[in-house]
């Protein structure tokens, strides 16, 4: 597998102010590949700089698969060189944990494995009513070690050990009922549209510097949180974002955005 983006494996593409990845290997279920891996974390850094990218929607090709997870065909399915600290799953963990831009994952079918990843490292989920869970890793000798990183804030303790040590599949109902996604809806699209309109309208800079605190202070604990949110606060009101939401009030009016 190619360390670099494939076109014919990952597209990346703007539709108005929100930047589209699919993993476009329909054929293997949308696995992941080296390439799928490091196009989407090039493309989640590059989009930090760019000011009028408003959201980011991770998806797979198709109607059958979300992502299936690391790809059991090839020879180089979880890594490429030993020596190498840093594995491509873990470096696009570690882009999407730092992005301030929301990630919204699009599940438009099965999210199994490092999918699972996919899915947790993202603000938002929407699936479909017939997208399936799962960590199957334990049936071929593996286990979700990276995926935990980012599941276990997401799943009830006693869940997250029960999908890990017998890789038996949650249906959507079950998704949605343990928090792993926002919403189930027979039409994915019409409610990941619905979903993207209601953040789409509210202030960039308030999003942007919001999401940037709220990971900021899930590690921390309180008192330090509690520090941390207070300067933050100030540094809120002093946006052009905040001083025109706060006119439109007053006015009764709509607010002008200016992202600043």
């Amino acid at each position: 597998m190619s360390d670099t983006p494939n076109a014919g494996e990952l597209r990346v593409e703007t539709r108005g102010p929100v930047l589209w990845l699919t993993i476009t290997r329909e054929e293997r279920r949308n696995a992941m590949s080296h390439g799928v891996l490091a196009g989407m974390a090039q493309a989640i850094e590059a989009a930090q700089a760019q000011r009028d990218l408003r959201a980011i929607v991770i998806t797979g090709a198709g109607g059958k698969a979300f992502c299936a997870g690391a790809d059991l065909q090839s020879a180089n399915a979880f890594t490429t060189d030993y020596s190498e600290p840093h594995g491509h799953l873990a470096q696009l963990l570690r882009k999407a944990r730092a992005s301030n831009v929301p990630l919204v994952a699009r599940v438009n079918g099965a999210c199994m494995a490092g999918g699972m990843g996919l899915l947790s490292m993202c603000d938002l989920a929407v699936a479909a009513s017939h997208a399936v869970f799962g960590l199957p890793e334990v049936k071929v000798g593996v286990f979700p070690a990276q995926v935990l990183s980012v599941l276990q804030h997401l799943v009830p303790r006693r869940k997250l050990a029960e999908l890990c040590l017998t890789g038996e599949p949650l249906t959507s109902a079950q998704a949605l009922e343990y928090g792993l996604v926002n919403y189930v809806a027979d039409d994915v699209d019409e409610k990941l549209d619905w979903l993207l309109g209601r953040m789409l309208d509210k202030s960039p800079a308030a999003i942007r510097r919001g999401l940037y605190t709220m990971k900021k202070i899930e590690a921390m604990a309180f008192e330090e949180s509690m520090s941390f949110t207070e300067s933050q606060i100030a540094l809120f009101t002093l946006t052009e974002d905040a001083k025109e939401g706060q006119q439109a009030f007053q006015q009764k009016r709509k607010p002008e955005w200016k992202g600043k």
